[in-house]
């Protein structure tokens, strides 16, 4: 007997040991790895990166010692040692302890995960007082498609697919896509805010239903038409973030990218002066003539970034779904016609309405440019005025 039992403590022993250096070896692992979650950039993703190391300790903890009391028992109490089986059909003791241990430790974990869910939705300081927020960021989504507008600012702009990303992903591409940096992830416009600063983000879309999502980050948010959800962040590392939409929203889903530039407060305050200025000469630009020559060169850059990802970059389009523009009927038709098209969509048709989207300047130089493009011969030209007029008709 004492020669078992000193066998059985030995055994217990150097299981300990085993358990003791698979638990920091896991810890090592997890802390080294680059297959390990990052921690991000913001509260709310290192809240979820700690309680993410939580869970897997108590992962690691249970199946250290699940799989080494299974491996031990196979060892030590093998047949080919004499060990007869015990004869028993159920334990009362055992079945309460592993129903209560897990229910111990679900509670333990819905702690500090209830905590983070509630300050995510009602941020508050270490106080407890609310957080106050510094500025407010609204984000619309289209297909595909996604437009900022900074409601304390006064700006906005539309956020879409980088135009060498787009050019290398068409069914016939002009671009070897393994020569494209960023690719699919990459977009004209980005997200610019400032470093630690408390931002509100309103989100809403205009057809289907989008998510925002930047994981670094720590959060998304879906994007649904009639309906503004709410949520906020805040930065601390200056930098570049790339997200992209996490929701099934229609057949370029996966062309639908997202990046966020965090400058300093300084070289934000500059962004802002520069992009007001932007907007006073767009403003300028709809309210002037344009040259043919103006007009087809805005319209092609505005065609390929907004246009092409439907109709093809060389009017073709994908009928029946996106009908070709070059030989179109409307394209061709009256003018005025086609500026209502695209100012207002088309009913039970996959034409949008880019009336809310694009200035008259931007709608009618990629009005032009369609006119005379390819084979088709309209061979005129539409001014913001015209787009303008009929806007507001």
């Amino acid at each position: 007997m004492n020669r078992k039992t000193n066998c059985f403590k030995n055994s217990c022993k150097n299981f300990l040991w085993l358990a003791i250096g698979l638990l920091f070896s896991s810890f090592a692992f997890a802390e080294k790895s680059k297959y390990n979650m990052t921690e991000g950039v913001t509260e709310f993703s290192k809240q979820a990166y700690d309680i993410h190391m939580i869970v897997l300790w108590i992962c690691v903890v249970i199946g250290v010692l699940v799989f080494g009391a299974m491996i031990y028992s196979m060892f030590a109490h093998r047949k080919s040692k004499g060990v007869t089986a015990a004869q028993f059909s159920h334990s009362t003791t055992a079945e309460i302890i592993w129903t209560v241990i897990p229910i111990i430790i679900l509670i333990i974990i819905a702690f500090p995960a209830t905590k983070a869910l509630i300050k995510m939705e009602a941020p508050t300081d270490a106080d407890g007082k609310n957080i106050v927020m510094d500025m407010t960021i609204k984000v619309t989504g289209f297909q595909w498609k996604w437009k900022y507008s900074y409601l304390d600012e006064g700006i906005s702009f539309l956020s879409t697919l980088k135009a060498d990303s787009n050019a290398a992903r068409q069914a016939n591409p002009t671009v070897d896509l393994y020569e494209v940096e960023n690719y699919l992830l990459d977009v004209d416009n980005p997200l610019v805010i400032p470093v630690d600063t408390n931002i509100r983000i309103l989100l809403t879309a205009d057809d289907v239903i989008h998510s925002w999502w930047v994981p670094a980050f720590g959060w998304k948010r879906d994007a649904i038409p009639g309906f503004v959800n709410e949520a906020w962040t805040n930065v601390k590392k200056i930098g570049t973030y790339r997200g992209q939409c996490a929701e099934l929203c229609g057949k370029d889903h996966g062309f639908m990218p997202i990046v966020v530039e965090v400058l300093s407060k300084e070289d934000y305050a500059n962004w802002v002066k520069q992009q007001k200025g932007e907007q006073e000469v767009a403003e300028v630009k709809n309210n002037s003539e344009w040259s043919q020559a103006d007009l087809m060169a805005t319209g092609k850059t505005v065609y390929d970034s907004q246009c092409a990802a439907c109709h093809q970059t060389t009017g073709q389009g994908m009928p029946p779904a996106f009908p070709a523009l070059d030989g179109s009927t409307i394209v061709n038709g009256p003018i005025d016609e086609q500026i209502k098209t695209v100012l207002f969509g088309k009913q039970g048709t996959a034409m949008a309405a880019f009336g809310g989207i694009l200035s008259e300047s931007d709608i009618a130089a990629a009005i032009t440019y369609t006119r005379n493009a390819w084979g088709n011969t309209a061979k005129d030209a539409a001014q913001p005025q015209d787009v303008k007029r009929i806007k507001n008709s």
